[in-house]
């Protein structure tokens, strides 16, 4: 008896500790970097997001539009593969407007539900041209996929802004803006990421107005057809 009380105590806490598991050190784990191939679908590629004639995000391998995403730059010979999913589902603004081309910001949006209290939200971010990217979350949401059409991600030479309008007021009243520096090195997981004489801001846009930043390519929004599906897929038993 004692044994299987034993036995049970333990399974117990094998289910506490896997349940209690951050969700914050997923987005920090090589599962969520470098995520176990999906089936290989018969697609071609997608181009869901362009910046310039040699700069854009891949979808590959997909379904549903939920496949492998990749950063490329075709001049400079960078391929990285970045968060796995469905990035069209993220529906706000994203500008890449950063002339040095260091800079790279890629949200995600994941749909479904989170529950009451909401999950973490990320952002992959680069300031190496897009060679390595290091994750941060920018919105916490019970309905990540609605609510990101309230936000629009903003990159310029020496940053990034995050801004929020509220679904209620827009066009009548501020977005909330917060500002962050983004530089070579730079890691948001360290307790102060930032070296004495640096720091981010937060302003609304009554008080002080956004930079005018614009992809060069004119696009502000990740793209997707839907329509295309693979051929060879699993048949159903």
């Amino acid at each position: 008896m004692m044994k299987i009380l034993k036995m049970i105590g333990t399974a117990l806490l094998v289910l506490s500790v896997t349940a209690c598991v951050n969700h914050d050190d997923y987005y920090r784990s090589d599962q969520y970097r470098k995520p176990a191939p999906p089936p290989t679908y018969d697609v071609p590629p997608q181009v869901i997001y362009r910046i310039d004639d040699h700069r854009y995000i891949s979808l590959e391998n997909y379904d549903h539009c939920n496949g492998e995403n990749y950063y490329i730059d075709t001049k400079a010979g960078i391929r990285t593969q970045i968060m796995s999913g469905n990035l069209s589902l993220y529906q706000g603004r994203l500008s890449i407007a950063d002339p040095t081309g260091m800079n790279i910001v890629i949200p995600e949006a994941p749909g479904g539900s989170c529950g009451d209290k909401g999950c973490n939200v990320y952002l992959g971010y680069s300031s190496d041209g897009g060679r390595t990217f290091k994750y941060k979350k920018y919105m916490q949401s019970a309905s990540p996929h609605r609510d990101s059409e309230n936000y629009s991600i903003l990159v310029a030479k020496d940053g990034f802004y995050v801004v929020e309008t509220s679904e209620y007021a827009k066009g009548k009243f501020d977005s909330y803006v917060r500002r962050y520096p983004l530089f070579p090195g730079l890691d948001f997981d360290n307790r102060s990421p930032y070296p004495e004489g640096i720091s981010g801001e937060t302003f609304s846009t009554s008080k002080k107005p956004l930079p005018n930043l614009r992809t060069p390519s004119g696009q502000d929004r990740f793209t997707c057809d839907a329509s295309i599906r693979p051929s060879n897929l699993p048949k159903k038993k």
